[in-house]
């Protein structure tokens, strides 16, 4: 650290590693500050148990499923923030009027604590008004009924379950639409387009034991600490036994460094802590595409040199495209490597080198490889380099990638797409008797693209934070508010809730903590995992308020308010889930006694064929690739052009902050900063602390984001890093992968400006 900088409010040293008695305090506080001390306890042990509920925290399964809660901060603060006693009553939004609250934060609004009633905008009074149930979906379903299905857009959150994701599509298909915007476009939709074309199916192929066998793992774009919080305990097994974790990441991220594992007594004791990463490597931003084909470049020579590097047998039996995929790595020039990288070749030679050595390798990856104009061109290569070694479909090796959201993968699993195959339309024409659209329908950027061009005027939300969530706000926040309809689902008050339509709902729902109660008894939901392992989860609090329905609930009520000729028995399939799983069993491939398996303590995983070295591709053989190049328009115009990565901050979860501390970057009550290479600063003439301006660097881009703080920071040269989605201005709708539709957030190109040297120093 640099003893010289000057002093900047918020903005201190951290120097102790992840996890330790950090994030027990952490914990703590989040318990203290949100919930009844009698309730907590009880609710926390439940987490992940097999009679309890799925923790929102992130989709990283538990190690013989039983509950790691009280060790992962993260999940604490995603629990107990939903488990809150705090709550929006009518009354509050009474005397507060809709714009007042816009004007506040998303943390602030969600802080107010839990929804209690079902909700209608009254223009009038510019507020937040109770509405009866029933009332509202006849209302929904006259609006939906004057409108041409494609006109409406049915967006779902990864906190979903299984059967209201179901049923969700369901409603749509019926309706007659394909219109499916869901949080997945958003982060791994690179990993749902680029894998089926490499290896047949849209999933990682690794499962927990497979990290007890493995002899390396490649860390590629994420930050665990942070994003999938119970993998650090996996991570730190592995460290402390010696296998080698090589990172690739812009940023230096403490939780990829060091970590204290709470569990530990030892650690914990004595304030000691794990290395994890056996090599960091900071690649540039956008660099990671570069940095794979260095290392499969140093493959391909030393296999020439010596022989028997690559797995030849496999290739021949298992592979179709080497002969052109090793082509291309060939004419591709170490100078252009290392340029776009920002590793040397020798770095990346190492890399090879290790791999090489390796029998079982495997490699997990995050949005930093995905959310790029090239995030499927990544995703594909990864899959090459294990191609190049036989590294998919054998104990102690694959590919891994890192989901988010507890059931994000369960959405698309069970239908949330707007791109269904031929054979799930037809099994939902063969159980329910009606035609569904085939037409492709609009991902995420279409929608929104299709509200601003006026040509869809209804959007229902199943959770979520959508318009906050996307990029290019500008145009997003005012295209929400031309809708003729918009209905939201969740369990508190966001920005997107508050960009009111002509006529908008805000429905309160159950919680995964709470207890849903239907005609046939308690019931539980299902989700499913990164590693594709579906598990019931099930709460017992007591809900927030006795208006509350459960998702499945209110997507059946709109459905039998829109559809008055439906072919789907609504009431019926809410009172019982096992119902509503029976027929995705009977339409959802891998399903198979459903719940039956979903009673066993630990649930069942879905198929995966590629563990078996059955390829469901086109050609029936796993699919190496071609990568096409770097997007020109990335380096941006003009000189002096960075690429900007959007961050979450520590106390985050997506578009959720719980609080304004950023620990491990040693930001602390504010989020209006710049993370910037010291290099970088002295070349553009800037010093720790300045306030800038920053600014798009794309042809016909004029987005700007206004007074903000640079904070010197370990983070790759010609790379800068700052928060979502307060960052997500500076993002064009348009800048995206043209593969899978993924906005750009991890590379859009910037400029960096003083805003003046009278108001150079906060």
């Amino acid at each position: 650290m640099n003893n010289k900088r000057r002093t900047v409010p918020g903005i201190r040293h951290y120097d102790g590693p992840a996890g330790g008695w950090g994030a027990l305090k952490a914990t703590a506080i989040a318990v203290r500050t949100q919930m009844d001390t009698f309730d907590a306890p009880p609710t926390l042990l439940r987490t992940n148990q097999p009679d309890g509920f799925d923790c929102p925290g992130c989709a990283w399964p538990d190690k013989e499923h039983k509950s790691t809660f009280q060790f992962c901060e993260n999940g604490a603060k995603a629990v107990t923030w939903e488990a809150t006693n705090k709550r929006v009553t009518p009354e509050f939004l009474a005397a507060n009027t809709v714009t007042s609250l816009l004007a506040k934060s998303d943390f602030e609004l969600e802080g107010y604590g839990r929804l209690t009633h079902p909700l209608v905008y009254d223009k009038a009074s510019d507020t937040l008004r109770p509405v009866e149930w029933e009332a509202a979906f006849a209302r929904i379903g006259e609006i939906l009924r004057g409108l041409a299905p494609d006109e409406v857009e049915f967006y779902t959150s990864g906190r979903a379950s299984n059967e209201a994701a179901w049923l969700f599509q369901l409603f749509a298909r019926e309706l007659g639409t394909n219109n499916f915007p869901d949080c997945s476009n958003m982060c791994h939709e690179a990993t749902s387009t680029g894998l089926p074309r490499s290896i047949g199916i849209g999933k990682g192929t690794v499962s927990l034991d497979d990290f007890e066998k493995t002899e390396l793992v490649l860390s590629i774009g994420h930050n665990p600490g942070t994003n999938h919080p119970r993998m650090m305990g996996t991570l730190h097994e592995l460290a402390r036994r010696g296998v080698p974790i090589i990172v690739f990441n812009p940023l230096r991220e403490r939780a990829l460094e060091r970590f204290a594992d709470p569990q530990s007594v030892v650690e914990m004791a004595t304030y000691s802590s794990t290395d994890i990463a056996s090599t960091y490597f900071q690649v540039k931003a956008g660099g990671d595409a570069a940095a794979l084909k260095g290392i499969a470049k140093h493959l391909l020579t030393f296999e020439a040199a010596r022989g028997n590097v690559l797995d030849g047998e496999f290739i021949a039996a298992h592979t179709d495209g080497f002969t052109e995929f090793s082509a291309d790595i060939n004419a591709t020039s170490w100078e252009s490597i290392e340029q776009e990288s920002g590793l040397t070749r020798a770095d990346l030679e190492s890399v090879a080198t290790a791999y090489a050595k390796s029998n079982a390798t495997i490699i997990t990856y995050g949005m930093g490889v995905t959310q790029h104009n090239k995030g499927t061109a990544n995703v594909r290569l990864i899959a090459d380099l294990l191609l190049m070694r036989g590294n998919i479909g054998k104990p102690g090796a694959g590919i891994c990638p890192l989901r988010g959201h507890s059931n994000v993968q369960g959405n698309r699993t069970v239908g949330i797409t707007e791109k269904p195959t031929a054979a799930f339309l037809s099994k939902i024409e063969e159980v329910f008797g009606f035609v569904p659209p085939s037409k492709h329908g609009h991902d995420a950027v279409a929608a929104t693209q299709a509200m601003i061009d006026g040509v869809s005027k209804a959007m229902i939300c199943l959770g979520g934070n959508f318009a906050v969530a996307m990029p290019d706000h500008e145009q997003a926040f005012p295209a929400m508010q031309t809708l003729y309809l918009s209905v939201h689902i969740g369990t508190k008050l966001n920005r997107t809730h508050l960009l009111v339509a002509k006529e908008t709902f805000i429905f309160p729902c159950l919680g995964r903590t709470e207890l849903d109660m239907q005609q046939t008894g308690r019931q539980s939901i299902t989700v499913e995992n990164s590693m594709s392992m579906v598990h019931a989860s099930s709460g017992k609090l007591k809900p927030a308020s006795p208006q509350l329905l459960s998702e499945p609930a209110i997507v059946a009520g709109m459905a039998k308010a829109t559809l008055p000729n439906t072919k789907v028995a609504w009431t019926e399939l809410v009172a019982d889930y096992d119902r509503i799983r029976t027929l995705i069993e009977q339409t959802v491939p891998g399903f198979t006694d459903y719940n039956a398996r979903i009673r066993v303590p630990g649930g069942f995983r879905m198929p995966l064929p590629p563990t078996e070295r059955v390829w469901p591709t086109a050609t029936g053989k796993a699919m190496f690739s071609v990568f096409h190049g770097v997007d020109e328009n990335a380096k941006g115009e003009g000189d002096n052009t960075l690429r900007m990565i959007t961050l979450r901050s520590h106390d985050q979860y997506n578009t959720t902050i719980y609080a304004l501390d950023d620990r491990y970057r040693g930001v602390f009550g504010r989020r209006d900063v710049l993370f910037m290479n010291e290099d970088d600063m002295t070349q553009l003439g800037l010093e720790h602390g300045d306030r800038v301006d920053i600014s798009t660097a794309l042809p016909d881009s004029h987005q700007r984001l206004e007074d903000i703080t640079v904070v010197a920071y370990s983070i790759a040269s010609g790379s800068v890093g700052a928060y979502y989605p307060e960052a997500n201005v500076l993002i064009p709708l348009s800048y995206r992968d043209e593969d899978s539709g993924t906005p750009s957030y991890k590379s859009v190109p910037v400029r960096v400006t003083l805003r003046s040297k009278e108001i150079r120093a906060l």
